[in-house]
């Protein structure tokens, strides 16, 4: 039996190989279309039950069996998976792509909304049927066939170039690494990432201490390197990924972007943007771009403070007549600085995250507020030995389960992410919830325990945090199910998540020194919180120069009038950068949030600000009540993280909330209130 031709339950990641991967999904493809010949060709009356619920159900195996595959060559990628998964893509994209486009289906809908029993609906259900009506309008059921035709063409075209661009990415990052052999080279480098180093090069076979641009490494590197000429020569190598050769992404991205707008006007839509914000919560790229510019009024005059304070800084360490600080300094003066300031470094928390005792708090964390118990579940097929497998229950009840993955390795590409491989039926026993979490954190060395950044804890916490939203849902309809919501209400349950990793009580559950089993001290967490702030105007200016470039590049970019994407790019971000940008600096051409998937963030960056107002505002309520007020976290459970997509995104907020989001708490937790 072929491992990917059913949902199983545990599922076999060891049964499951390259050579199943075609012939699964073909039978899949072939599986999923009858059903929806079933639906059209139907002749007895239409129902809810055998119209919606059974188009809702109709594409579940191939759903699994697609993200199975896709998660596989995310975490264990190899030329023959490679190989397999580009060979199916094509097909499985020209599927979903026309399941909108098929004229029985969309006359099955239609039908169906004219009987008694559409207009009877209420609730989720009556929702359902909106909403699927709005689909097959959003994905061109109301094209004649020309348009049909060049809708899905379109689509094929943006997967398979869209998925070049993520291999594009991850190969030339693998493409690039540094062996130190002298212990001179490494000065200014904390212990954590001198160990890391050394055990790199170790697995290598090689002598001495590897560095590469894989996260844990680049960014110690670029943060703590005395070395300017290192940090710049590695600085412009991270920045100029997927730019030249056989990985060069130069000419992926302005067709990426061209088929996108073409698109969204197929569709009736001005350009990709509106198309894409349609159905979320800021309804066009207009309103989108207007809150970007309304938080970048605020932020601006602190962000041009901070800058001038850095460069003081430098002066102060240096001379009168310190140069200007270059791109590969800022993030080096940055860490020196909030040392000095706040006689703060983040090596020192370090040893109380060790990863277990950070997975415990956090489960621990989650039970508190949430009511649900966490636990280990060993004894389930893997896809690598570092994977493990854990369960989420409520009493007796199993609501999910989940693998967790979170070391990099060079089959693995960069990043944090959810995947969500199973969409459970809570009333169903035996049908739960399943998922996994995956990270490029800083691996263990040396035999000790993994010894985390405060950075990748919250990390940890975001993950989790949408990995809840997946478990916890409780949504009839598979579609509107868990993180199947508007992509800028998405991070709502993510970000509020990571708060827990700054309050004391919480943190007393995360943080233990792994040799001693202390907490945190009194006089370390207050200059953690302190420091908090420290540069908080940039940290904001980044995320929404991230939102803008993504917004005008949807709305605006014409590659005839506006030239080369790298250049155009270049310029807007020199405005958000704190120093000059080297002329060759094409972070664009490795933005695999854009563009390593047809649709993913483009023209929705702006999500994440968007949804931080939201955590920062829900959050503000367990700073009133209690961050472990169960109360609160079982109405934010029943409001937000059970109910997927069943309401509109506002009035889940206003639910939980009980008014609408306000700026204030994001701004007054960022030092930034005027």
């Amino acid at each position: 039996m072929n491992p990917l031709t059913e949902i199983q339950n545990p599922i076999p990641f060891h049964l499951i190989t390259p050579g199943h991967v075609e012939s699964a999904i073909d039978q899949l493809l072939g599986e999923a279309s009858q059903a929806i010949e079933n639906i059209a060709g139907l002749t007895s009356p239409r129902t809810y039950e055998n119209t919606l619920a059974a188009f809702d159900g109709a594409t579940e195996k191939l759903d699994h069996a697609t993200t199975l595959v896709r998660h596989l060559e995310a975490v264990a990628t190899s030329p023959e998976l490679r190989a397999a998964h580009n060979a199916v893509e094509p097909k499985t994209t020209e599927f979903y792509s026309r399941i909108p486009l098929h004229a029985g289906l969309w006359k099955a809908v239609r039908s169906y909304a004219e009987t008694e029993d559409a207009k009877a609906l209420t609730g989720v259900r009556k929702r359902h049927l909106a909403k699927t009506i709005d689909f097959f309008r959003r994905h061109g059921a109301e094209l004649d066939d020309a348009g049909k035709q060049r809708l899905a063409e379109i689509d094929v075209e943006l997967a398979q170039i869209t998925t070049k661009f993520a291999e594009n990415v991850l190969d030339s990052t693998n493409a690039f690494e540094e062996v130190f052999t002298s212990e001179d080279q490494l000065a200014g480098l904390p212990a954590s990432a001198i160990d890391a180093a050394k055990a790199s090069a170790h697995a290598k076979g090689v002598d001495g201490w590897r560095f590469t641009l894989q996260a844990p490494s680049y960014v110690a590197l670029i943060t703590y390197l005395d070395d300017a000429a290192v940090r710049r020569r590695f600085y412009l190598a991270y920045q100029t990924r997927a730019c030249e050769g056989s990985f060069d992404n130069r000419a992926l991205v302005p067709r990426i972007l061209e088929l996108r707008n073409e698109k969204a006007r197929l569709l009736g839509f001005r350009d990709f943007a509106d198309y894409a914000v349609a159905d979320r919560m800021a309804k066009t790229g207009a309103r989108a771009m207007e809150f970007l510019e309304n938080l970048h009024t605020r932020s601006l005059a602190s962000f041009q403070q901070e800058n001038g304070q850095l460069q003081t800084f430098r002066r102060e360490l240096e001379g009168p007549h310190a140069p200007q600080l270059e791109a590969w300094d800022v993030a080096y003066y940055s860490e020196k600085e909030r040392q000095a300031r706040y006689d703060f470094d983040e090596e020192q928390l370090r040893p109380y995250f060790p990863l277990h005792r950070v997975i415990d708090g956090m489960f621990e964390t989650a039970s508190r507020v949430f009511g649900v118990t966490v636990a280990e579940a060993p004894g389930v097929p893997v896809w690598h030995e570092d994977v493990k497998h854990y369960e989420i229950r409520e009493g007796g009840q199993l609501l999910g389960s989940f693998y967790a993955d979170w070391h990099p390795r060079e089959t693995k590409r960069g990043g944090a992410w959810m995947d969500a491989f199973v969409t459970g039926e809570p009333a169903v026993a035996g049908r739960h919830h399943v998922g996994a979490i995956c990270g490029n954190l800083t691996p263990p060395v040396n035999g000790n325990p993994a010894l985390l950044t405060h950075r990748e804890v919250e990390t940890i916490f975001h993950e989790f945090g949408h990995l809840l939203h997946h478990c916890l849902s409780r949504s009839e309809v598979r579609g509107f199910s868990g993180t199947s919501v508007a992509w800028d209400f998405v991070e709502l349950p993510s970000q509020i998540m990571e708060n827990w990793c700054w309050e004391r009580e919480s943190l007393d559950l995360i943080a233990r020194h792994w040799q001693t089993g202390d907490p945190i001290p009194d006089d370390l967490l207050q200059k953690m919180r302190r420091a908090r702030v420290y540069r908080a105007a940039n940290a904001q200016m980044r995320q929404l120069s991230f939102g803008m470039i993504d917004l005008r590049l949807h709305r605006e970019y014409d590659a005839a009038r506006d030239g080369d994407v790298v250049d155009y790019t270049r310029q807007m971000l020199a405005a958000f950068s704190p120093a000059p940008l080297p002329s060759n600096h094409a972070m664009i051409l490795a933005f695999t949030h854009l563009f390593a998937s047809p649709v993913g963030y483009g023209a929705g960056y702006y999500s994440y600000k968007w949804a931080e107002v939201l955590d920062a505002d829900a959050f503000s309520l367990f700073l009133e009540k209690g961050i472990f007020h169960q109360e609160t976290g079982v109405r934010f459970r029943q409001s937000i993280l059970e109910k997927g997509d069943t309401a509109e995104p506002d009035e889940l907020f206003r639910a939980f909330r009980g008014r609408d989001p306000e700026l204030t708490a994001l701004l007054e937790r960022q030092g930034l209130a005027a």
